[in-house]
């Protein structure tokens, strides 16, 4: 390879489509900077560990259960993207843009997803553990079932559902309620220090704030 492709790193299992695979290996051979154009491509069957995928589209595209440990998705395009059981342990996923996304049962443990973007996900029964989620947005996301222990916040958007099988253990941080909770027939909504009193009950130690509320730093 000449210099400047991307000489250092090689998927270690390609995608079972053969369009996928193609466009893949053609992003692979082009010079950096080239953006990844995955939109509406099946990557299933693949591992794309430690790739970097910095601004590149993913857009609609079916990434069911596919491997992405330690990968950048720095900027990254996912609207509406199916990451259903996909595993994104450790990934950079800061700025990404993730509405509409599914993440039902995928692992982001321990990912960065500082300041990304989540309106109209859901991401029940995904796990969040040791994730950072500080100063991102979140709208009509699903967390039932979802595991967010010791996860970290910042002044984020918090428009969420949550239910008792929600695990909150350890979570910490600065929010923007309110939060639905949802058990069986029963729907509560949750803001300020009943919020708060919530999270504690199970563990976990937030403040909620208010639009237009200083935010205290330590």
């Amino acid at each position: 390879m000449s210099s400047g492709t991307r000489e250092n790193w090689r998927p270690k299992v390609l995608p079972g489509d053969v369009e996928a695979s193609r466009q893949l290996q053609e992003w692979l051979a082009e010079e950096e900077g080239y953006r990844l154009f995955g939109i509406e491509h099946d990557f299933r069957g693949a591992d794309l560990s430690g790739g970097d995928f910095t601004s590149s589209w993913f857009t609609q595209a079916n990434l069911t259960d596919v491997r992405l440990v330690e990968a950048v998705l720095y900027r990254a395009d996912l609207q509406s993207a199916d990451l259903t059981g996909a595993d994104l342990t450790g990934a950079d996923l800061v700025r990404a843009n993730l509405d509409e996304a599914v993440l039902r049962s995928a692992r982001l443990d321990g990912a960065d997803m500082v300041k990304a973007s989540l309106h109209g996900v859901d991401a029940s029964v995904a796990s969040f553990r040791g994730t950072r989620i500080m100063g991102a947005s979140l709208f009509s996301v699903d967390l039932r079932g979802a595991d967010l222990t010791d996860a970290t916040l910042m002044q984020n958007s918090f428009r969420v559902t949550m239910d008792d099988a929600t695990v909150v253990r350890g979570l910490s941080g600065t929010v923007f309620g309110p939060i639905t909770v949802r058990n069986g027939g029963s729907v509560q909504e949750l803001a300020g220090v009943e919020l708060q009193a919530w999270i504690s009950e199970r563990g976990g130690a937030i403040e909620v704030i208010a639009p237009g509320d200083p935010v205290h730093c330590s």
